[in-house]
């Protein structure tokens, strides 16, 4: 009888997560960009914007306007956004617009606390990832959780309803999700390499964003 048996699971309640691999050539553009950048002492202070990030990190600082165009990280972002709005609403993103994307520098003993963005659409993503992050301080303890890692935070805990998702930093993913959905990353240890990634803020059409109406 129960080969007989048909079933699906439903997964549809909470947030949207879109899962997509950041083309080679693109996250190339990107690491050069930044190596070159951190050298400029003049232009960091510039571009620096950790004093209105909450991150507890070495560096964070906006990419500019120019350089997105020209990398093909502007047109990525905006291919993926309507891509995957398009399978979610079935509707067509004709607005998309950068607020900012910066880069995230983090180094042993670093972390990001929960918060959330703004905008309507966030995403996160790696560009560089230390061959390893550290281990538990317990021996063999078995944690949910390890240090490096992005956690994806929505309501709180039931029954067949876990409120976290957990993400092993991978370069070249790239997460998107809508700017209310909390997320922290974990600070990790026993390494000197740095783990860097990358964030947006974007906003769409409002008749799709709004799903209130006016």
């Amino acid at each position: 009888m129960e080969n007989k048996i048909q079933y699906r699971l439903i997964k549809k309640f909470g947030p949207s997560i879109f899962h997509v691999k950041i083309p080679d050539e693109i996250i190339n553009n990107l690491n050069s960009y930044v190596d070159k950048i951190i050298k400029n002492k003049e232009k960091i202070r510039e571009l620096d914007v950790g004093k209105n990030l909450v991150g507890d990190v070495t560096q964070e600082f906006v990419l500019e306007k120019d350089f997105m165009k020209n990398s093909g990280w502007y047109n990525f972002l905006r291919f993926c956004v309507k891509q995957w709005i398009k399978l979610e609403t079935n509707k067509d993103v004709k607005n998309f617009e950068i607020k900012n994307s910066w880069i995230v520098r983090q180094f042993q003993n670093e972390y990001n606390p929960t918060h959330w963005h703004g905008g309507h659409i966030s995403g996160a993503g790696f560009l560089k990832v230390p061959s390893s992050m550290g281990s538990h301080s317990q021996k063999g303890k078995n944690l949910a959780y390890r240090g490096g890692n992005l956690q994806l935070i929505h309501g709180s805990r039931m029954f067949l309803c876990h409120s976290t998702i957990d993400l092993v930093p991978a370069v070249g993913d790239f997460y998107f999700f809508p700017n209310y959905l909390m997320h922290t990353v974990f600070p990790f240890k026993d390494t000197e390499e740095e783990r860097r990634s990358i964030s947006f803020n974007a906003v769409i059409d409002d008749e799709i964003y709004n799903v209130y109406g006016r």
